[in-house]
């Protein structure tokens, strides 16, 4: 790199990244709204069920990305200097990475599934309310097992392509299967057209049948374009890695995918605090979570084009003058997250009152949700800067620093707050979320420090001949 780019060729090499992802992104969740909308006809105690199923299996997903991003360092780093044997090797890691978690996932959820359930079952609940919600858990976790190794590929194969500078394909497969899953979620939920109406069954059965199509386009996409991507070529021709590449990799990739682990269980730990203020505040907190979720495809993205251009960039690093263009790209990269975001809270906010009455619940599990969905609007660019900041962090491979800014924040300090908030004090399940929320000021503030500190740039490609 000899100059920065300007705020225009920086904006659009962001956007040309970030967009795809975020309309990938967008529609995945947008459909999974109306997947939980599906599931919330059918009763309060089904929608809940499902709720706590995928918090469970939010940890598996988030395992699957903080592993293949760990690898994905080196993969986004390999693509700037146009390292094919790294590409290869590191594309090799992931696929172990993935199977190895697989069978890590399959084994806990089928040990353990019922007692990690039961922590949301709230005694103020009416024993027939937790035995229906707990019924529904039970068969949609089951069902939703056969989709964990197809959606671990997919996540292989759409991250490589990603930090290879290619979006779209992993966005059109995702539109595809999304489109599939929707499909499915109404035929199967209601038994439509002669089918079965399973219920949340339906809906775990298109989930999974739509995660197998997903990873079928993409791989067959990536393996027939391999003149475009060479790799593709050597990937499995033999499944060999150097022994030092396997330790520098594994020694960056364990502690995001700790991290990664960690923090989803803190997120999950979190909301079973909630859960105490009763079960009606998981159902809340599901119709909150489900439409901020997809406005929150705006930092979410703009996280992993961060990560992406300054992997690329610090591949390419020489000399102090590179190390001080890459320090003003990540800095000018969070302004364009937060900016997003203040847009996008805006809209979120502008639902609040909108989206909670499509569901068939209760007013007050209604208006708590409003306000839920306000607070996460408000907080949005908080989240914006953090995450931008997080993934900068990352991209130069000082993942430790990521595991203490970021899980450890969450069991050191959200945690905490949220147990004593909610054990200890009067507080309504809003004013605790407020409570818990306001401690991110700080974690921004640690991340502004931590990336203006300059420590995190390193170049890794040296590990590859």
């Amino acid at each position: 790199m000899k100059q920065a780019m300007t705020h225009r060729q920086l904006l659009g090499k962001a956007l040309w990244i970030a967009v795809p992802i975020m309309i990938q992104n967008a529609i995945t969740n947008f459909v999974g709204m109306l997947d939980n909308i599906m599931v919330g006809q059918i009763g309060t105690n089904q929608m809940t069920g499902v709720s706590i199923v995928n918090q469970l299996i939010f940890v598996f997903n988030l395992m699957i990305f903080g592993g293949t991003a760990g690898i994905g360092i080196f993969t986004a780093q390999f693509a700037g200097k146009n390292d094919q044997k790294g590409l290869m090797y590191t594309l090799r890691l992931k696929v172990a990475m993935a199977i190895a978690l697989t069978i890590i996932g399959i084994t806990l959820f089928l040990t353990m599934g019922e007692p990690m359930i039961n922590l949301w079952m709230s005694g103020s609940t009416s024993a027939a309310a937790t035995a229906e919600t707990m019924e529904a858990a039970r068969g949609y976790l089951l069902t939703m097992l056969v989709g964990i190794f197809p959606f671990a590929m997919s996540q292989v194969y759409a991250s490589t392509l990603r930090e290879n500078g290619e979006t779209r394909v992993p966005m059109i497969a995702g539109i595809i299967a999304i489109a599939v899953n929707l499909i499915g979620n109404y035929i199967l939920i209601y038994g439509k057209f002669g089918a079965p109406k399973l219920g949340v069954i339906g809906a775990a059965t298109a989930t999974v049948v739509s995660r197998f199509i997903e990873l079928g386009l993409v791989m067959i996409w990536s393996h027939r374009h391999a003149k475009r991507f060479p790799f593709m070529h050597m990937a499995y021709q033999g499944f060999g890695v150097p022994r030092d590449l396997t330790v520098s990799i594994l020694l960056k990739a364990f502690p995001l995918l700790m991290n990664e682990t960690l923090w989803s269980l803190g997120q999950t730990v979190l909301s079973q605090q909630y859960s105490k203020l009763g079960l009606s505040v998981v159902a809340a907190f599901n119709i909150s979570s489900t439409i901020a979720n997809v406005f929150n495809v705006a930092f979410i993205s703009m996280g992993d084009a961060t990560a992406i251009i300054m992997g690329q960039e610090l591949g390419k690093m020489q000399n102090e003058n590179d190390r001080k263009i890459i320090k003003y790209d990540a800095f000018r990269l969070s302004i364009i997250a937060v900016v997003l975001c203040v847009v996008s809270g805006a809209l979120l906010a502008m639902t609040s009152g909108i989206f909670p009455e499509v569901y068939n619940t209760t007013d007050e599990i209604k208006k708590t949700a409003t306000y839920l969905i306000l607070v996460s609007a408000v907080f949005m660019p908080v989240y914006a800067y953090e995450n931008a900041s997080y993934f900068t962090l990352r991209s130069g491979g000082k993942t430790w620093i990521t595991f203490l800014f970021d899980s450890v924040f969450v069991w050191v300090v959200s945690v905490p707050a949220a147990y004593v908030l909610t054990r200890y004090t009067e507080l309504g399940v809003v004013q605790v979320f407020i409570g818990v929320q306001c401690f991110d000021f700080i974690k921004a503030a640690i991340g502004f420090f931590m990336v203006k500190h300059g420590g995190w740039m390193h170049n890794l490609t040296k590990y590859v001949d």
